[in-house]
């Protein structure tokens, strides 16, 4: 494991200069918050801004004498401070060029380093890690073992294969594998200009340190997990700003850093494949990727992540050989075997409360393969077992494993032939 990504705690910046920014960015980032609370004690002046009280109260110094902020006494040894005339009409100034008024972000230079120490490239992992993630899915033992290699890459991987196999539902799982922790910023600051990374609904907190005993522009997450589907644009990404807030929002491989992006359906976004694999032949090679702000300067960020592709289509149609070149796992999902179909089976009626029948499993097997000539997919017994509840539920009866209930399910849910 990286050691980086085992800290429980990080230094903290015990001056300005510590931090790695600007003391004028600072500055007027305590200016907006100030004029937002109206007054606040130095202690929780620091605490907004996540930085250790012994920077803050040199920042209080510094706007004290430019008679940007006033003390108005002390209490609990801290100093209650609010913005004077003079500051509010700075604050205003400020808040004009960007609406930002959170933690104080980290400097590029400092967050290209801590990615590069917790790289998924150092990330331990072992056959253990790989049998909890999947622990409640039927994988065989091959496939386990082919992920669990391509994981250890650190660098991407395909799965394809027929519809219906559990490529998303495997993708998406590939994060739970990692049995560490990283350190997420809430922010970047590159060029004068706010770049939010840190983001609720991607990055799973855990346990955190006490705000005043490590450096909390940082959260300790668990390996990020992205995943984008059709709804993919090409604008996604790049940098994107709002136009009224004034700030960025990184793009998702840049939430991505240190974790892993899943491509599900690939070729069915509503960017061309071509054009997004394109945009990724550099970053995969050479793990950096370059990003570019509104005013045209372009900049050099990590792409350290691991890349999962899922995709039904046929490979030859989809990519051509440079690209799958840079791809250097590539796993065949297949179709389910009938021991495999009836554990599926019996997993999925243990959670839906049902009372499993091997005989009626048996059944339904016919039903797929022999009358309807049907592949067997992972996704059926799931999908039929679910049929079956949902029309015991709308009798009001107790579902059961039974030959007319089982068929009915099959009505509703595959296709009939004209």
């Amino acid at each position: 494991m990286n050691q980086a990504a085992a800290n429980s705690t990080l230094p903290q910046p015990q001056t300005w200069r510590d931090t790695g920014l600007r003391r004028d960015f600072l500055e007027g980032l305590a200016l907006k918050i100030l004029f937002l609370h109206g007054e606040l004690l130095l202690r929780d002046l620091a605490a907004e801004m996540r930085l250790n009280l012994a920077v803050i109260e040199e920042i209080f110094q510094i706007l004290r004498r430019e008679q940007l902020v006033e003390a108005k006494g002390v209490k609990a040894g801290n100093y209650q401070v609010v913005p004077s005339d003079q500051g509010k009409t700075r604050a205003l100034q400020l808040f004009a060029l960007n609406q930002y008024s959170g933690p104080a972000p980290v400097s590029l230079s400092e967050y290209t380093k801590r990615v590069r120490e917790q790289s998924v490239q150092g990330a331990a992992v072992d056959p253990a890690d790989l049998r909890r993630a999947f622990s409640h899915l039927v994988v065989s033992d091959d496939v386990l073992n082919r992920i669990g290699t391509a994981v250890v890459s650190g660098t991407s991987i395909l799965l394809h294969g027929p519809t219906g196999t559990g490529k998303t539902t495997l993708a998406d799982l590939i994060a739970d594998i990692y049995p560490d922790s990283v350190w997420i910023p809430h922010c970047v600051e590159v060029d004068n200009q706010i770049i939010s990374i840190f983001d609720a609904t991607i990055h799973r907190p855990t346990e955190q340190p006490a705000w005043d005993t490590s450096d909390s522009r940082w959260v300790r997450c668990r390996r990020p997990r992205v995943l984008a589907g059709g709804e993919l644009t090409a604008e996604m990404l790049e940098l994107q700003v709002n136009s009224f807030t004034k700030f960025y929002s990184a793009p998702l491989q840049l939430k991505a850093n240190n974790g892993v992006l899943v491509i599900d359906d690939l070729g069915r976004q509503r960017i061309p494949p071509e054009v997004l694999l394109n945009r990724w032949i550099v970053p995969l090679d050479r793990r950096i990727d370059f990003l570019t702000l509104g005013g045209g300067k372009t900049f050099e960020v990590p792409f350290d992540l691991f890349l999962v592709f899922s995709t039904n289509l046929d490979l030859g149609e989809l990519a051509d050989g440079a690209f799958l070149r840079r791809i250097p796992n590539k796993i065949k999902i297949h179709n389910l075997n009938a021991e495999q179909f009836h554990e599926i089976a019996k997993n999925v009626c243990e959670a839906s409360q049902v009372a499993y029948d091997a005989a009626m499993i048996e059944h339904l097997l016919k039903i797929i393969s022999v009358d309807l000539k049907q592949p067997l997919c992972a996704c059926h017994p799931r999908d039929i077992i679910a049929q079956i509840c949902w029309a015991a539920k709308y009798n009001g009866m107790k579902p059961e494993l039974d030959a007319s209930a089982i068929e009915q399910a099959c009505r509703n849910y595959f296709v009939e032939s004209e």
